[in-house]
């Protein structure tokens, strides 16, 4: 296992096999996904025909926010879904403004 691997793997939310989806869209590490953003990155893995569920997203965002996905508030849920449904805009929901 990589230092990279056990970094994301420390995360909430995050197993092998999403570290590994993870790798798979260039995200790395814990910047790498903060960089990007639970919505962009759950929108690349489904543009890579990636078969998740919205538990993806949020488990995304609760690993950025060290805060297990099912604690995430219903009105942050319903936000990111919205958004991760957009067209893409160059626009999304980052941590930033949780």
């Amino acid at each position: 296992m990589t230092a990279c691997h056990s970094e994301l793997l420390q995360l909430k939310n995050l197993g092998m096999a999403s570290v590994n989806i993870l790798r798979a869209i260039g995200i790395n590490t814990h910047a790498d996904l903060k960089r990007m953003g639970a919505v962009e990155a759950y929108r690349r893995i489904k543009a890579r025909d990636i078969n998740v569920s919205k538990v993806m997203l949020y488990a995304l965002q609760g690993a950025l926010m060290d805060v297990h996905w099912n604690d995430l508030p219903s009105d942050l849920k319903a936000r990111l879904v919205f958004e991760a449904e957009l067209p893409e805009s160059g626009g999304g929901f980052t941590q930033a403004t949780a």
